[in-house]
Parts: structure tokens; sequence; C-alpha cells
């Protein structure tokens, strides 16, 4: 048998006033349409946390250092593959959010956290209800009641 193999993912909580920043999915081929977090892969040779600040960079024209990244959440997640999540709460950032992947991304905006638009990738919505109770983990897509 062969060595089991994992896809890191990283995910970045931005609050404001109550709200979170998400981002409406566009032209990906998965979940387009749909709102989701500043979000990306780790690659080879990269920590989480530098994962997730060059996404956020990508992603959000944000820049973050390591030393603003909080780790608030992690979820094992069955989607066409096993998924390891990492959710990250950023406590300050550098920039104004701006979408800097138009050819990914068609909206990027802030939500009321009571507020949530309908439209989201149901992982994202279920690891921000898992955050808001408190709970550091997850397990998503194993069971239909996940």
């Amino acid at each position: 048998m062969g060595l089991f193999k994992i896809i890191p993912e990283v995910h970045l909580i931005l609050e404001r006033d109550d709200q979170f920043l998400l981002l409406r999915r566009y032209n990906t081929g998965y979940e387009d349409g749909k709102y989701s977090l500043v979000a990306g892969h780790v690659d080879g040779g990269e920590t989480f946390a530098a994962a997730m600040a060059r996404e956020a960079w990508e992603e959000a024209g944000l820049q973050l250092a390591g030393s603003q990244l909080e780790l608030v959440h992690t979820m094992h997640r069955l989607s066409d593959t096993e998924r390891l999540s990492l959710f990250f709460r950023a406590s300050d950032w550098q920039g104004e959010p701006r979408n800097v992947e138009p050819h990914k991304c068609d909206d990027l905006s802030w939500f009321k956290r009571q507020a949530l638009p309908d439209n989201m990738v149901p992982y994202i919505r279920a690891a921000l209800r898992h955050y808001d109770q408190g709970k550091p983990y997850s397990e998503f897509g194993w069971t239909a009641d996940a």
C-alpha cells in the first residue's frame, strides 16, 4: 500500500465590526458563485503561516506576518480527496482588502456574522460556525450530518 497523502489548505478569518471578509468564487471550477474565505493550498517547502501570508497577498492585497496569525480551527474534510484545512485569524494586517484576482473572484465584501450570504461554500459555513462556538477541531464530508 502506498503512502497516505492529504492536501493541506489554509483559510483566513478576517473580522471587522462584527463582520467577516468573504470572497465569491468565479471561474475556478469549484463552488463558483459561492462565498468563501481568502484561502489556498500550501506549497511544498512552505510553512502553513507563510502560505497564509502569501494567499492573503495574492488574493486580497493584504500584508500579514506570521506573528499576526493565530490558528483558530482545524478541519479534516473529505472532498474529492482528504484535506487538512487550517483556519487562521489575523489580529492585524496592512492594507485594505481588494480583489487582486478578478479572474477567480467576482466579489470581495464584508458580511455581518449574523447575516452571512445563503450561497456559501458549505464547509466554510460550517467552519465559521465552529469558530464562533470556540471549537478548535471539526470533521466535514464524512457523514451526511457533517
